[in-house]
């Protein structure tokens, strides 16, 4: 049996002294309090726990904020209350603002260390409630922005294309234009595979209306007409093409090699591309 605490404490000594990691924040998520405060006690700067919310009621949740504050942290706040998850978006904007209200006037706890997880739910299930899922994540984004000053969003992406689990085109095409609209609404971050991300202006038009018609549920038959096209995706020349374009980008000059690597998500670039071309720029001002 693991010793979740033991094991918290040795991952994050043994990071600690990678430069590459300890200089970004850590992000501690247990489902045990005792295992993110040992957690806490280790790191260096400012970290983030994922998560606390009013689930098991305020009492706790106050419990383990001012516990937080303590420590410095940042936190996650699912929206989630004694009553259950948040599905809609008026439910969600609901619990964060009560959320909001408690973490800042009750706990002092600073708005700019509140991250709101809003619940990301999958679309094209098949069930009609599930059809504004989507919308309702980026309806509550635009809300919480407007009417909680400072506060972060983020929430797991991979969530919303669960049903075409297998399909990585279409699952990648789903996240692209959702993070699309999301992003434009003031989603900040989200859990999400960045070097396996699709380019919104690089889909295929026919597949990027087909997903926006499910993503912003913008017709009754959106759900049966994506999944008429997502056979056409399914293990398709679009994984070919991206392996050919994998293995073609190293050879192109350092500026694209820089710029693609960027928007794919590609690290390990950067430092042999500058060091191979310093000039490639100008000095700054």
């Amino acid at each position: 049996m693991l010793d979740a605490e033991a094991a918290m404490v040795r991952f994050l000594s043994l990071i600690a002294g990678e430069p590459d990691i300890a200089r970004v924040p850590i992000m501690i998520d247990s489902s045990k309090w005792e295992v993110i405060e040992k957690g806490l006690k280790c790191i260096q700067g400012k970290g983030i726990v994922n998560s606390i919310s009013m689930k098991e009621g305020v009492e706790a949740f106050i419990h383990h904020a001012k516990l937080l504050r303590r420590y410095g942290a940042a936190v996650v706040v699912m929206a989630f209350d004694e009553q259950g998850q948040a599905d809609t978006r008026e439910r969600k904007i609901e619990i964060c603002r009560r959320a909001y209200r408690i973490l800042t006037e009750e706990v002092g706890f600073p708005p700019e260390d509140i991250i709101f997880d809003p619940n990301i739910f999958a679309v094209a299930t098949g069930i009609e409630e599930h059809n504004n899922y989507a919308q309702d994540f980026i309806g509550a984004c635009e809300d919480i922005k407007r009417e909680l000053p400072h506060a972060l969003i983020s929430g797991g992406v991979s969530n919303v294309s669960f049903s075409f689990r297998g399909n990585d085109p279409v699952r990648e095409a789903i996240h692209a234009v959702f993070l699309y609209y999301a992003i434009r609404n003031g989603m900040d971050m989200g859990i999400v595979n960045a070097g396996q991300l699709a380019i919104y202006d690089d889909l295929p038009a026919e597949l990027r209306d087909a997903v926006e018609d499910v993503i912003l549920n913008r017709r009754d038959d959106g759900t049966e007409r994506l999944l008429e096209l997502a056979e056409k995706y399914r293990g398709s020349k679009t994984d070919e093409a991206a392996s050919a374009q994998q293995a073609e980008w190293r050879s192109w000059d350092v500026k694209k090699r820089l710029e693609y690597s960027l928007v794919k998500g590609i690290t390990g670039v950067y430092r042999t591309g500058y060091r191979r071309s310093p000039s490639a720029g100008r000095p700054p001002d």
